[in-house]
This record gives C-alpha cells, structure tokens and sequence, in this order.
C-alpha cells in the first residue's frame, strides 16, 4: 500500500516550519519545569517553604496540565487547534508574567496552576498538529523524535540559564525567559501555522472532568502529605479510600458513555497499555530525579544553583542527541529495540547512585547522569509513537492529549512519591546530614522503574501482542468511519469492521 499524502496544500518547508512553531510550544513548556527544579533550594529559603511546599509548586502546575490535556485536545478537535493553541500561548505567557510577581509562596502555587491552564492547550494541541501535517508513519516518527530531542534541549539550556538567572536576579527571574518565547509563538502561529479541526469532534463530558480532576488531586495530597499524617494514620487512609473511590467511580461513569473523557476500551492493546505505563514510569523517574539532585547538589554540597545546573548536563546533553536517534529506531525497527535500551540506561542509572553512592563521588555521578540521560533519550518516541499511531488523525488532539496526559500525571507522581519517601526518612534535627541516608531508597525505586519500563517494553512489543489501530469513535458504538495516522481504515480489537458495502446501505 503506498503512503499518504502528507499533507494537501503543505509544501515540505511549510511543514517543517510548523513543526519547529509547535516544538516551541513545547520547549517553553518543559524548560519551566527544569528551570524550577534548578530553583528550588533558592525557593526554598527565600519563601521558607517545608519540603511539601516544594512538591507542590511542581506538582499544582503538572496535575493542571495532566487533568485538562484530554479536555484540551477535544476542543481542539472541535473549535479549531490553530484558535486553541495562540489561546494557551496567551495564558500561558501571561501566567508567566504573574508566577514572576508572586510574594508568597501560595500565590505562587496559585499563578502556577493558571499558567498549566494555558500549557494545558500547547504539548497536546501542537503533537495533534503535527500529526496532523506529518500523515505518513515514517515521516511521523521522525517528527516525534525532533519532539522528544526538543525536550532534551530543554533540560540541557534548562538547568544552565536557570542558574544563571538564579544566581544574578532571583528565582523570580527563571518565569521571564516565557515572555518572549511566548510571544514569538504567537505571531508565528498567527501567520504560518493551517486551521484543522475534526470532521467529527466529541461531546463535552464535564462529569468525567471533574472526576479526573479531583482523582489527580486526590492521589497526589494523599501521597505527599502522608509524611506529615503518618502513613498508617486516619486521614492518609481516608484519603487512601476516597482515591479508590474516585478511581472505581470514573471507570464506572466512563465505561457507560458513548464518547467519554478518557476512552478506558483503548486499554485492551497491549502496547497502548504498555507505552501508557512506560510513559508514566519514564516521566515518573525523571521528575523523581531532578527533584532529588537538585536538592542534593545545593543543600548537601553546597554548590549554586549555576554550578549545580552544570552537573546535570551529562544528563540533558545525552537525552537531547539519543532522542531523535530513538526516532530513526522507531521508524525502522519499531518500538521495541529503543524501549529495551530506555529501561536498561536507566537501570543503570539508579545502580550507580543507590549500590555505590553515586552523588557522592565525580565520576560516578557523571556516569549515572549520563546513563539516566542515555534511558530517558530512548523513551518519549517508542512510547508516544505506539500510544498515538493506532488513533485517527480527526482525532489526533484526543489521541496526543492521552500521551500527554500521561506523561504530565507521571511527573507529578514521581515528585510526589520520590519527595514522600524522602521526607519520611529525613530527620529535622539533621538537616542537611540525613540527607543521603534517606535519598538511598528513593535511588532503588528509581532502578525499580527501570527495570519496568525494560519488562514492559520487552513483553508488550513482540510480534505476537497487536497494533493499537483503535480508532475511537468505533470504539463508542461505531458512531462513524474513522482512519488510522497511517490512511489504513480501523477496526477496534474485539468489534467487527463494517463491510464498506454494509455502510452504504
């Protein structure tokens, strides 16, 4: 069968012009958080914030992202992705210029979560763009793979010109570099950037929203306040419970739906499953460790916030060249192979630090930034390629806000869970001193992820599990004909494909 057309009235320059605006996008939105990591400490003293308060000025802008991805991608789908992506370029760029005014440290949380409002409508709107102009599976892939690099270039400038802003202007300063960007996006959206939308677009589901919402929130409380409650305590089984609730609850509510917020059918592959997992694991694991390093180079070893950016550049020089290499992986052996290196790197990674006390030593810590650069380089196009190829392109904002939503709820998780564990082994009387001792079993469940994310991705791409080619308005009752990102027609695992002669009568 021959390839698609990639894309009626879109010259190859034009295209590769949308893709560098949409990786824009998407740069100004992953260099905010590792800009923030590297601010932390700095934070941390000039607001007097305990170690929670910390988590949560990550962890309100994640959880943001992570629960309106879906509804973003879907109105896009419906109103227009060009209108809704300058619309979070707007509140985006103007939540920047607040988070640089916040006095304290909850308006800053604040500021925080109404800036994700507008990331909320920039990663998953701009990948639905460019699956849009980018048809063709091989040339898709290698997008993806420019996407992840983008990320990698992110943390590599991130850490750097954040701690040189830290170090001459404050931590207020690292929210200015998304003034510009922002506004550069802007314009050349405006001017270069095609209108597209679904041919059928999904009914609004305000119920499913709300229950993402308060599940996220729920869970990520739960985890990070259980240090201060106590782990067997009450409340943190209370709240324990309710997250159960609200999980049973949404897959209830879900599962009855024509057209629900999160189409829970798509699970039944078991590579949109496993690039589901790997993605939260993968992203779980890099949040994790910015949050634990950052901490550690500036309140343990006592190094600025420019000289502590430095020591995670092997980390962010080795993800921004594997990323596209991991593209080119996908493109011609699938995603197996680059998943299989993902997961051994970052293994490798957490031996390093945990069995040998890798952050106490140079070359060691050279080696396992290196090697958890090397495994997070190879994740983000396996992944994010086997989660979106099996979807529609008229339904490319649902299906990029699915990867999205999963990567942004991994992160949030992995700050959650990582800086729990820490917490509870910190001793307030010994502060710096306990720190190491207490990073130890956060560096294990790091390799533990590791060696998941090589499980998963090592038993969920064989020959034998099938291609995700769900298309998701078959899924909810065959409502119309729908396509795959490759042209080829779909037919969800267990439901029958209508005969083209069945549907014209």
């Amino acid at each position: 069968m021959s390839s698609p057309p990639a894309s009626p009235g879109l010259s190859r320059r034009r295209r590769q012009l949308v893709l560098a605006i949409c990786c824009l996008s998407l740069f100004i939105v992953s260099l905010d958080n590792t800009v923030l990591q590297i601010a932390l400490p700095t934070l941390q003293r000039d607001l007097r914030a305990p170690l929670s308060g910390l988590q949560w000025t990550i962890d309100a802008y994640t959880l943001v992202l992570a629960s309106l991805y879906i509804l973003a991608g879907s109105l896009a789908d419906r109103i227009g992705r060009r209108r809704v992506f300058m619309t979070g370029l707007v509140v985006f760029t103007a939540g920047s210029a607040l988070c640089s005014l916040a006095p304290t440290l909850h308006t800053l949380v604040a500021f925080r979560m109404l800036q994700a409002v507008g990331g909320s409508m920039l990663t998953p709107v701009g990948m639905s763009l460019v699956t849009h102009v980018f048809p063709d599976r091989h040339e898709r892939a290698h997008a993806i793979g420019v996407w992840g690099a983008v990320v990698g270039l992110s943390m590599a400038v991130g850490p750097l010109i954040g701690g040189f802003l830290v170090d001459s202007a404050g931590w207020h300063s690292i929210f200015w570099l998304n003034l510009p960007v922002g506004l550069a996006a802007l314009v050349l959206t405006r001017v270069f950037v095609p209108e597209s939308r679904a041919s059928v677009a999904r009914r609004p589901d305000p119920v499913g929203q709300i229950l993402v919402i308060a599940l996220l929130g729920t869970l990520t409380y739960t985890i990070i306040q259980a240090p201060d409650h106590g782990w067997a305590s009450a409340t943190t089984l209370t709240l324990a419970g309710l997250t159960l609730a609200l999980c049973a609850a949404l897959a209830g509510y879900e599962l009855r739906r024509d057209e629900p917020l999160i189409e829970l059918r798509l699970f039944k592959s078991v590579p949109f499953t496993g690039a589901a997992i790997n993605l939260l694991i993968g992203f779980g694991t890099l949040g994790g460790f910015l949050f634990l390093t950052t901490l550690y180079l500036q309140n343990v070893r006592h190094l600025s916030a420019l000289h502590a950016g430095s020591w995670l550049l092997p980390m962010a020089l080795m993800t921004f060249l594997c990323a596209p290499v991991s593209g080119r992986f996908v493109a011609r052996y699938g995603a197996r192979p680059p998943l299989l290196v993902a997961g051994s790197g970052i293994t490798g990674s957490g031996i390093v630090f945990a069995a040998f006390d890798g952050q106490a030593q140079t070359w060691s810590m050279i080696l396992g930034c290196a090697l958890f650069g090397l495994g997070f380089g190879f994740v983000n196009a396996p992944t994010t390629n086997t989660a979106v190829a099996g979807l529609p392109v008229s339904q490319a904002g649902v299906a990029s806000s699915l990867a999205s939503t999963f990567r942004q709820t991994g992160t949030a998780l992995g700050v959650a869970v990582i800086g729990a564990v820490l917490a509870s082994g910190i001793r307030p009387d010994d502060y710096p001193g306990s720190y190491p001792d207490a990073a130890h079993p956060a560096l294990w469940i790091i390799t533990g992820c590791g060696l998941t994310i090589l499980l998963v991705g090592q038993l969920t791409n064989t020959r034998r599990t099938p291609h995700p080619a769900h298309d998701t308005r078959s899924v909810s009752r065959n409502r119309c004909e729908g396509r795959t990102a490759d042209g080829a027609a779909t037919a969800p695992v267990g439901i029958r494909r209508v005969p083209s002669d069945e549907r014209r009568r």
